[in-house]
């Protein structure tokens, strides 16, 4: 249960990281899609509440937003990241590609969770955004995480921890400088099985990047119902604290919190103090 708690701290700190710009009156404004053409998640409609709850507990903008199509860039101009919950299959056309790109290329974020790796192979550009594409899994089974990245926020809990899901297996890199915070280690769990092959002693399942002028966060955790509709998870407390911080232009960059700086051969996104109510 003490993991479920940190894992509500994991989602938002990863929405936070994948920022560009405060919102006037909430912290941030972020869309959540969800359209699946291929695999439809049991655990899908508990993420879409989980996010719902936490969006109205940490002070930011959750619009649900299911039809990716619809997509204008005058619509998204008002969002500073969208997140990919469960998606699955080809879920653009050629338009609404296009302005999906633009969103990005104008500095605002991406977040995937679990299978929006799953999503839009076909599509150079989005498989490049996420970092990595799904190939296969193994039956759902319990390991232990590693802490890739110990400075990144929100990991403390997972290091050496026990947790149930569905181990993705990825494709080779899609693109250069992926960041990998999060690791499975395959020696505690049965990787190998008809059609699966693991992926060795380096298994990440959780990653960042700068892309194309933004700024991308995948975890392939969340399979489950039970990551979405532990109570624990949902009330968790110390997720967001006067010292929360969002990245912002690097003209502010020097007023960031000592607490939240980042090696800069790491990552060099600037971020600044914002102040909320818990």
């Amino acid at each position: 249960m003490r993991l479920y708690m940190k894992g509500s701290a994991f989602i938002v700190l990863l929405l936070a990281f994948s920022l560009n710009l405060c919102a006037q009156n909430k912290q941030f404004k972020a869309l959540l899609v969800t359209t699946d053409n291929g695999w439809h998640h049991e655990s899908l409609n508990y993420g879409v509440v989980a996010l719902k709850e936490l969006a109205n507990k940490q002070f930011f903008d959750l619009v649900y937003f299911e039809n990716p199509k619809g997509f204008t860039d005058k619509y998204l101009e008002q969002f500073q990241v969208v997140i990919f919950l469960h998606t699955t299959g080809n879920i653009f056309d050629s338009a609404s590609k296009k302005v999906m790109e633009r969103f990005i290329q104008s500095g605002k974020g991406f977040v995937g969770i679990h299978s929006a790796s799953d999503t839009e192979y076909g599509w150079e550009w989005y498989t490049k955004l996420v970092g990595r594409s799904f190939k296969t899994h193994p039956a759902v089974q319990t390991a232990r995480l590693k802490v890739m990245d110990p400075a990144f926020p929100g990991l403390k809990a997972f290091d050496n921890a026990l947790w149930t899901d569905e181990w993705y297996e990825f494709s080779p890199e899609k693109t250069a400088g992926l960041k990998y915070v999060l690791a499975v280690d395959e020696t505690t769990y049965q990787p190998k099985e008809p059609g699966n092959m693991g992926m060795g002693s380096t298994h990440p399942v959780a990653w960042y990047h700068d892309f194309d002028g933004g700024r991308s966060f995948y975890t392939a955790l969340g399979h489950l119902n039970t990551h979405f509709s532990n109570q624990a998870f949902l009330d968790q407390k110390v997720v967001m604290t006067p010292n929360m911080t969002l990245t912002i232009p690097n003209a502010l960059k020097d007023k960031r919190p000592d607490d939240y700086r980042r090696n800069a051969a790491t990552v060099d996104w600037p971020v600044i103090s914002t102040p909320c109510s818990l």
